[in-house]
């Protein structure tokens, strides 16, 4: 280890809250939890974070936290930490203190991680593996936390607070999303910066979202294997930093607190949420071979779960090799500390929890996790937090371990990614025989999923795309994956993906395919705008962006995941009737209450002229039977909703009265003839979305029907048509 310089800074008691470095205005309060540690050394290093200027050792142990105050230290310090106590991987003890290790509550940092084998705690090539003690110091290539000073002028900032009836989400990538956007100053582009800016939020409440639901954004590391193969950690789910703002989304180099603060006010400004995609079941670590971060070093027997009678290795529910302990009081505390940061002092309005099964596996022996229970204590620790259960939450309900799919078991309050929505759909417009039974569940909202214990219909977050898999366009272009770009010859990524080519793989310059992929983008997207619960789309989908076929882009930091804009100014572009087709069914969802009750409909409401408020319908306009839901070669629906049946108050507290739709499907290659439902007491039926129509605006001589006449509906298509009193 490099000899520090002597001790230049006073050092008194201080406290052991709040964790991590704290600054009061006079000087830095330091606190790390580690029960095992024997002692424990802070590290300051000169701005450039090159040289150790000063190693002082924290003398105070309260309840397992390690604390000291510095009058004289400031914001803007570098800093680390070098934890000693024994190393014995056997009994599930990695200290070495030639490792500078990360201050987990770490709010800004400083440098990258630059690849060495002095991150590791053992001698790489040792022929003992992970029980051989390394002691190279890897203080120079180690990124370091800088102290900050938490002082920011919210001026007046307002949370848009949409209910959840109202929601409508945009998942993106910071970087993604704006590094190719028009007219964006070069040094802000793939920035928190950019997405701030009026003409990224302008364009955000044009289209009508009222969140983005934005890819982990908390500091994240980049894979030596990645690095190794000139490719990067593009998606983010491999978390270093809980607390700190990942570098490379900031244009001003220190100022990461500050950039991300003010896209989030800007945001807010144009009414638009911002929930974070969060990573709290693994860190980037990885398993007993991985390098020493932070966590590992701290206190690895505390922080991570170990396999039961074999503390050397981890238990792994989450495929990445570690899975933190959240039955752990401390390691609980820094979970919630962390969700309350991004909260009350960054202004976010919601997460979405990546592999949100792991959180709800209790440990077994304070070691290993045992089956999921939605009453655990994480679950349990968020639902009574005043700061927490006001806020959205999602859950992505699987991971890979035992029992690990729970989709529907989630508490109250939260809602869930339902891939039942994204499987079934797709598979019905593909053309697959017996699905409309299925299918009619999932655009009411799943109630067979999701109703229980009070849980509403906005719980089921509705997709048929996001960030893993298929664009929306590559839905309808590619049969097979085309993952050759990621250096893995083809083996990652789904395999199972219910997508279509229509006949030829990737681009077409066939006239009558071509129409048919844009029509079947646009019935997928009506199924998500259309249907009960909370509809998601992925950024770039409402133009038709592609990804070339590549349904794993992780490791693609470069135009295949970088959204093209290019339509914004090519009034020609492809992508533009798509857009234009997207804001039609996002005004039409926002203007009417039926399309997003707050209660599921089971038909039992009734309206004054006798309607209730939902039928489902054969093409002949009769109800369907018994007979015709088991009919497996049926591959479309008529569904009506009635907006007058049954009383629902909106969040404005007046009650919600709407007119009635028609809402008919065809998913076969031929056109049937659809009977519109006579209604007593109605003028007729007007169409008011067609997918045959680039836009979907109706052709004049498609817009007024009498009830009781034939309509006949193209093969792929979907219609909407709203009674006229």
């Amino acid at each position: 280890m490099d000899a520090p310089t002597p001790l230049r800074h006073r050092l008194l008691p201080g406290r052991p809250y709040p964790l991590g470095a704290t600054w009061d205005g006079h000087g830095v309060n330091i606190a790390l939890f580690s029960a095992n540690a024997e002692s424990v050394e802070l590290c300051l290093f000169d701005e450039s974070g090159q040289r150790e200027v000063e190693r002082i050792a924290l003398g105070e142990k309260t309840d397992d936290v390690w604390h000291g105050y510095l009058p004289d230290l400031r914001p803007g310090r570098l800093y680390g930490f070098r934890v000693h106590g024994p190393y014995a991987p056997e009994a599930g003890h990695r200290f070495n203190p030639n490792k500078l290790l990360l201050d987990p509550y770490a709010r800004s940092l400083s440098g990258p991680i630059r690849w060495t084998d002095a991150h590791y705690g053992y001698r790489i090539g040792s022929g003992r593996a992970d029980l051989s003690f390394d002691r190279r110091d890897n203080a120079r290539s180690m990124v370091k936390a800088r102290v900050v000073d938490p002082a920011f002028t919210w001026g007046g900032d307002r949370r848009p607070d949409v209910p959840w009836t109202e929601t409508l989400i945009y998942e993106a990538h910071v970087r993604g999303l704006t590094k190719r956007f028009p007219q964006m100053p070069p040094a802000q582009r793939g920035t928190f910066a950019a997405l701030g800016r009026p003409e990224v939020t302008g364009y955000l409440k044009d289209l009508g979202v009222t969140a983005i639901e934005l890819l982990p954004v908390h500091a994240f590391h980049q894979d030596r294997f990645l690095t190794e193969k000139g490719l990067i950690n593009y998606w983010g789910y491999s978390t270093l930093a809980f607390f700190a703002p990942e570098p490379r989304y900031v244009a001003n180099g220190h100022g990461a607190i500050g950039e991300f603060r003010s896209m989030v006010r800007g945001l807010h400004e144009a009414g638009i949420e911002v929930i974070l995609d969060v990573v709290y079941n693994h860190t980037c670590e990885g398993n007993h071979l991985g390098p020493t971060f932070s966590l590992r070093g701290i206190d690895n027997a505390s922080y991570y779960r170990l396999k039961p009678g074999d503390p050397r290795h981890y238990a792994d529910d989450t495929g990445t090799g570690n899975a933190l302990n959240l039955a752990h009081p401390r390691v609980l505390q820094m979970v919630m500390d962390s969700l309350r940061y991004w909260v009350t002092e960054m202004h976010v309005d919601g997460f979405r929890f990546d592999l949100a099964s792991t959180l709800g596996r209790e440990a077994i022996d304070g070691k290993d996790g045992g089956p999921f229970d939605p009453r655990s204590g994480f679950f349990d620790a968020v639902r009574q937090d005043p700061v927490l259960n006001r806020v959205k939450l999602i859950a992505e309900p699987w991971d890979i371990g035992p029992g690990g799919y729970q989709l529907g078991n989630y508490p109250t309050g939260w809602a869930e990614w339902n891939d039942r929505f994204r499987d079934t759909v797709r598979r019905f417009w593909r053309g697959d025989r017996g699905i409309v039974p299925e299918l009619a569940g999932r655009l009411t909202g799943s109630a067979d999923v999701f109703e229980r214990n009070g849980r509403r219909p906005w719980s089921s977050i509705n997709a048929v795309a996001c960030h893993d898999g298929f664009t929306l366009a590559d839905l309808v272009r590619y049969a097979d994956k085309h993952n050759e770009a990621n250096g893995e010859h083809g083996r990652d990524g789904h395999d199972h993906n219910f997508s279509a080519n229509y006949g030829e793989e990737g681009p077409t310059a066939d006239p009558a395919r071509k129409a048919l992929r844009k029509r079947q983008q646009r019935n997928l997207m009506a199924s998500v705008l259309l249907s009960q619960g909370t509809p998601m789309i992925l950024a770039g989908d409402e133009f038709g962006r592609t990804q070339y076929g590549n349904n794993n882009a992780y490791c693609q930091d470069n135009e295949i995941s970088w959204v093209d804009w290019s339509f914004l100014h090519d009034h020609g572009h492809d992508g533009a009737d798509l857009h234009a087709f997207t804001k039609r069914l996002i005004a039409l969802r926002r203007e009417h209450p039926v399309l997003r009750r707050p209660r599921f409909l089971h038909g039992r409401e009734v309206s004054p002229r006798g309607l209730r408020d939902i039928l489902w319908l054969r093409p002949d306009g009769q109800e369907r039977t018994e007979a015709d839901w088991k009919d497996p070669q049926n591959r479309a629906f008529g569904l009506m909703l009635s907006g007058d049946a049954g009383t629902f108050v909106g969040a404005d507290g007046q009650v919600e009265v709407d007119s009635v739709l028609l809402i008919i499907a065809n998913a076969h290659a031929e056109a049937l003839t659809f009977v519109l439902p006579r209604v007593p007491g109605a003028r007729g039926w007007t169409m008011v979305v067609d997918t045959m129509t680039p836009t979907g605006e109706p052709a004049a001589d498609r817009l007024h029907h009498a009830p009781g006449a034939d309509y006949r509906l193209d093969g792929r298509c979907l219609a909407v048509f709203e009674l006229d009193d």
